[in-house]
């Protein structure tokens, strides 16, 4: 009996989803399975339709209209589409990205061999020429390096995923009713909850180097400045699915101790942009924690404003 994989695609006034929806389209489905495609917009008028049903593709696609400025309303359809077509594993990425042939292929042979319920992939950035050095050489935008940190590769595995490449088994498991938390839909961190979440309830992690997807990097976050907002919001979210005021205790005080040495560390780089930026990106994280664990308000980043920070690469419908 041919099981499902869904692939879950949330969109909002994004024309890169083409793209997206070209890659996918040429996915190449293990052994058993078929490939179905969920896209949710999540715009007020339903913007994107015309680009989601005019994409040819091997694979059928199920286009959905999720409206709210609010990821998670998005994110959730998604969840509620695969549980009704009883899919055995979903998929998650982003409608900024394109995927190899071998994506899903990838994923899944590195869950039979770990025998893991999620397995992320490295989200991989592609820079164009007038990009920062310090920010190419560094990298950024890839979420590679945190995936191949000590923490996520070493005896203890990952408790949290990322939604922009990750596969997950889904029918019949512990986790399939639960859902993304509609108050982090406009602030983001939503995906780290939702990962969490399912770690709690006996999730198993592990990470395939093998299953890249692509991002090019849109112009406005070529800044510092967004870098700086991106890295403090990053902390919040991580800090605030602590569990219990104990272990936020803790946390705090372990973020506050970081924060101290890459003040330190900063002072005799500030001469160096490379090194000063370094240190004060890794900074705002761990200040990002401690706010986190604090609980102060995390700001409105998603569908409160007119998304100035992706402004030339979303088009209106």
């Amino acid at each position: 009996m041919t099981k499902r994989i869904s692939v879950l695609l949330c969109t909002y006034r994004r024309r890169s989803v083409v793209a997206t929806l070209e890659s996918l389209a040429a996915l190449r489905a293990p052994t058993g399975y078929t490939i179905g495609i969920i896209v949710a917009d999540n715009d007020e008028a339903p913007s994107s339709e015309h680009w989601v049903r005019g994409t040819t593709s091997s694979w059928p696609v199920s286009y959905l209209h999720a409206p709210a400025r609010n990821i998670s309303v998005a994110r959730n359809a998604c969840l509620a589409a695969a549980r009704k077509r009883q899919s055995e594993w979903i998929a998650f990425v982003d409608d900024d990205e394109v995927v190899p042939a071998d994506w899903i292929e990838q994923l899944m042979r590195r869950a039979a061999d770990t025998g893991a319920d999620v397995i992320s992939g490295p989200a991989i950035a592609r820079y164009p020429e007038d990009a920062p050095d310090w920010m190419v050489d560094q990298d950024w935008h890839s979420n590679w390096p945190e995936l191949r940190s000590p923490k996520q590769t070493g005896a203890e595995q990952p408790q949290t995923a990322h939604s922009c490449n990750a596969l997950m088994r889904f029918a019949g498991q512990p986790w399939e009713g639960q859902v993304f938390d509609l108050d982090r839909g406009t602030s983001g961190g939503e995906d780290t909850a939702y990962f969490f979440a399912l770690s709690h309830m006996g999730a198993r992690f592990a990470v395939c180097a093998e299953a890249p997807v692509f991002e090019e990097v849109a112009p406005e976050r070529l800044r510092l400045g967004w870098l700086t907002k991106r890295r403090f919001r990053m902390g919040q979210s991580y800090a605030s699915v602590a569990p219990g005021s104990l272990a936020r205790i803790r946390l705090a005080g372990v973020a506050l101790a970081k924060v101290v040495y890459c003040t330190g560390a900063a002072l005799p780089a500030l001469p160096s942009e490379a090194r000063r930026n370094f240190w004060l990106l890794r900074g705002l994280l761990h200040l990002g924690v401690l706010a986190g664990c604090l609980a102060l308000p995390q700001p409105k980043i998603y569908g409160a404003r007119a998304d100035h920070d992706a402004a030339s690469e979303r088009v209106q419908g």
